[in-house]
C-alpha cells in the first residue's frame, strides 16, 4: 500500500515521519499530474504547493482551524488530503467536484474561493469573529505573491497587520520578489529569526509584559526601539512596517521546516507572515519549465506535454490580431489587461507594441482608472479583462470613467457562460450592469469577423465609454458579419431575439421548429445598450409571439428592458418569454451541458416556442 492510500485521515498523516512525508509529496505530485492530465485544471500552482499544503494541514485541523487559500487554485492538494480522492475523476465536470474552494462542498473549505486578493480580509474577518465569540481556533490566509498585485489584498494587510488578532499569513512567493532584504545582516536577523530560542523568548517576553502593570506600554516602545534599531542596521520591509511579525523567506519545499514555522507562528499569538519560496509546477517538467502554460490546462498526454486543443480561430485570437492590426497604424492605440496577456489574446501586441502594452497585474480597478488618465491625455485605451474580472472595476468605471465622458473601450473577453471554472468565472452580469452605465454603449458581435468589424467600430465610430463583450472559443454555428440590429431569419409565428453567442443556438431552434411546420423570426440585436426596441415591436407586431434569449442573469437583462419599453408603447405580444440564466449562480460544467441545465439551449428553446404556441391556440 502506497502512503497516499494510507493518509485517508489527518491522524495518519500526522504519524508519518520526515522521511515518509517527502515520499508521499512525491506521490501526490504524481497523482495530480495523472489526474489533471485527463480533466484538465489549474496543475503548475497546485504542483508548486504539495509540501506547503501537507505542512499546514500536519499543524492545523481544517475542519477546526480555518485555511483560506486566495483563488483557490492551489487548493487541489487541500481537497486530496480532505477525503476528496475520488472527486478528481469528475474535477471541474458537470455534478462533480470544484476546481475551487467551495463550503458547500466539504467543511474542510473555510471560504469561496475564485477570484484574487480576497483571503487576507476574509481570514481576519473570521479572526474577530473567533475572538469575539471566545474561541481558539487558528485562522490561516495562504496568498500568492501574484495575489498581492491587487489592491484589497493591501487593505487587508494593512488593518491586519494593526489588529493584534492571532492570525497567520502564509505568502507562497513562487516568483515575485517582495522587497527583499540584501546584505549579510539581513541574511543573518533571517537565520536568527526562526531559531528555537527567539519564539521562546518572544512568548516568554509577550506573557510577561502582558501580566505587569504597564506591560503594555512597555511591550510597545521596546517595539519601537527593536524597530529603530532594525532600520537602522538593515533597513525594514512593509510587513514589519504594517505590524506582522515576518518569518522567512523559507524553503517551500521542506515539509518539516515549514510545519515547525507554521507552529511558531500559531504559537506567537500575533499577526504573523510566513514567506514561504516555492517553484511552480514543481516535480513536472514540463509545468516547471512554462508555468503560466501549465497554470490552467485542458487535458494532456503526460509524456509529452502535448495538450489537445481545438485548433482554429477563437474570439480572444480574433480580437488580438486585430488590435495588432489597428496599432500598426495608430500609435495612440494601448492595450490594458489585468494579469491576462496570454488568456486575452494580447501576447503578439505585447511583443510588437512593449511601450503601449500595459498589464497592471490583478488590479482591474486600477487597469480602468489609468485607462481614464490615457483617453483624457488623448491615447485610445483598450482594456482586455474576463467579464466575471471587470466587475471588481464598476465604481471606476462610473467615476473615473463615464462622469466625463471618456473615450474607453472595454473589451470583454469570456461573456457568457465559460465552463469548468464555475460560478466564480461564468461572464454573467457583465450585460445587467455595464447597461446601467451611463453614456455606456454595449456591443455584442455574434462572429468572429463581427468581432473584428465591431472593435474597430468601437476604437473609430463612437465617442465615450464603450464595451464589446464576446465569449470564449469560436464561431459557433453563425459565421456572418452585421454591423447592425437585423432581421437575420423571417418568419411569421414566433419571434425569437437574441444577441452574441447565443445567435447559434436561435438558428438551430428555428430549424427544429420548421420541421413542426412552425416559422420563427429571428432578431439579432447587435448593439444592446442603449437599446433598439423598434426593430423588435415591428417583428412582435407580425408574430403576436416572442422568446427573449440570453446567455446572463435575469434581473436586468436585456429582455426586462424591452418588455418595459413596449409595454410603455403598447406593443406588447399576447405571448411572451424570457428566457435566460434565471436567478441563482450556475455551477461549472461543459457549456452544452450547462446551457442544457438552464434551458437556453436550442432544444430548451423549440419545446418553449412550441408551448407558447400551443397556448396561444388553446385560447383562441
Amino acid at each position: 500500500m502506497n502512503l497516499l492510500d494510507r493518509v485517508d485521515n489527518r491522524q495518519a498523516l500526522l504519524e508519518l515521519t520526515p522521511q515518509e512525508d517527502e515520499a508521499l509529496c512525491a506521490e501526490i505530485r504524481e497523482f495530480l499530474v495523472e489526474s489533471v492530465s485527463k480533466t484538465g485544471g489549474h496543475l503548475a500552482s497546485n504542483l508548486g504547493a504539495v509540501e506547503l499544503t501537507v505542512a499546514l494541514h500536519k499543524v492545523f485541523d481544517p475542519y477546526y482551524d480555518r485555511i483560506v487559500f486566495d483563488v483557490g487554485h492551489q487548493s487541489y492538494v487541500h481537497k486530496l488530503l480532505t477525503g476528496r480522492r475520488e472527486g478528481f475523476a469528475t474535477l471541474r465536470q458537470y455534478g462533480g467536484m470544484a476546481g475551487f474552494p467551495r463550503p458547500n462542498e466539504s467543511d474542510a473549505d473555510a471560504f469561496v474561493g475564485g477570484h484574487a486578493s480576497n483571503s487576507v480580509s476574509a481570514a481576519l474577518g473570521m479572526a474577530r469573529a473567533r475572538t469575539l465569540a471566545g474561541e481558539k481556533y487558528s485562522v490561516i490566509a495562504v496568498i500568492g505573491d501574484g495575489a498581492l498585485t491587487g489592491g484589497l489584498a493591501y487593505e487587508g494587510l494593512n488593518d491586519a497587520g494593526q489588529s493584534r488578532e492571532p492570525l497567520i499569513i502564509v505568502l507562497n512567493d513562487n516568483g515575485m520578489s517582495i522587497q527583499p532584504n540584501v546584505g549579510g545582516m539581513a541574511k543573518f536577523l533571517a537565520r536568527q529569526r526562526l531559531k528555537p530560542s527567539y519564539f521562546s523568548f518572544k512568548r516568554l517576553y509577550h506573557t510577561i509584559t502582558g501580566k505587569i502593570p504597564g506591560g503594555r506600554a512597555v511591550d510597545r516602545f521596546s517595539h519601537r526601539v527593536k524597530t529603530w534599531m532594525k532600520n537602522a542596521l538593515i533597513g525594514s520591509n512593509m510587513f514589519d512596517e504594517m505590524g506582522f511579525i515576518y518569518l522567512g523567506p523559507v524553503d517551500g519545499h521542506d515539509v518539516e521546516r515549514l510545519t515547525y514555522l507554521l507552529k511558531q507562528a500559531r504559537n506567537l499569538a500575533r499577526p504573523v507572515l510566513i514567506h514561504v519560496s516555492t517553484t511552480k509546477g514543481r516535480g513536472y517538467c514540463y509545468a516547471e519549465e512554462n508555468p503560466d502554460e501549465y497554470h490552467g490546462v485542458s487535458a494532456f498526454d503526460i509524456e509529452s506535454g502535448a495538450s489537445g486543443g481545438s485548433g482554429g480561430e477563437t474570439f480572444s485570437s480574433a480580437f488580438g490580431k486585430t488590435m495588432c492590426a489597428m496599432a500598426s497604424e495608430d500609435h495612440r492605440i494601448c492595450a490594458i489587461t489585468a494579469a491576462m496577456e496570454q488568456g486575452t489574446g494580447l501576447a503578439d501586441f505585447a511583443s510588437s507594441f512593449p511601450k503601449r502594452f500595459f498589464d497592471v497585474g490583478i488590479a482591474e480597478g486600477h487597469a480602468v482608472t489609468m485607462a481614464s488618465g490615457l483617453a483624457k491625455q488623448g491615447m485610445i485605451p483598450v482594456v482586455a479583462v474576463y467579464s466575471t474580472f471587470l466587475q471588481r472595476a464598476y465604481d471606476m468605471m462610473i467615476h473615473d470613467t463615464a462622469i466625463a465622458k471618456l473615450h474607453v473601450v472595454f473589451a470583454l473577453d469570456r461573456a457568457g457562460l465559460v465552463g469548468a471554472d464555475g460560478e466564480t468565472h461564468h461572464g454573467a452580469f457583465d450585460v445587467c450592469y455595464l447597461r446601467t452605465v451611463p453614456y455606456m454603449k454595449v456591443f455584442s458581435p455574434a462572429s468572429t469577423e463581427e468581432l473584428r468589424k465591431t472593435l474597430h467600430h468601437a476604437v473609430y465610430g463612437v465617442d465615450g465609454p464603450v464595451a464589446v463583450r464576446y465569449p470564449r472559443g469560436g464561431d459557433d454555428g453563425y459565421r456572418d458579419c452585421i454591423l447592425e440590429d437585423t432581421v437575420l431569419r423571417e418568419g411569421t409565428d414566433i419571434t425569437i431575439v437574441t444577441y452574441g453567442n447565443m445567435v447559434g443556438e436561435a438558428l438551430r431552434a428555428a430549424a427544429l421548429l420548421k420541421k413542426d411546420g412552425i416559422s420563427a423570426e429571428i432578431v439579432k440585436l447587435w448593439q444592446i445598450a442603449p437599446l433598439n426596441c423598434d426593430i423588435v415591436a415591428e417583428s412582435t407586431k407580425k408574430t403576436g409571439c416572442m422568446i427573449v434569449l440570453e446567455e446572463c442573469f435575469h434581473r436586468g437583462c436585456v429582455g426586462q428592458e424591452l418588455l418595459s419599453c413596449m409595454a410603455q408603447d403598447g406593443t406588447l405580444p399576447a405571448k411572451m418569454k424570457l428566457m435566460n440564466l434565471g436567478t441563482e449562480f450556475v455551477t461549472h460544467g461543459k457549456v452544452p451541458q450547462l446551457r442544457h441545465a438552464c434551458g437556453i439551449d436550442a432544444e430548451g428553446v423549440y419545446q418553449t416556442a412550441k408551448e407558447l404556441l400551443e397556448f396561444e391556440k388553446g385560447t383562441t
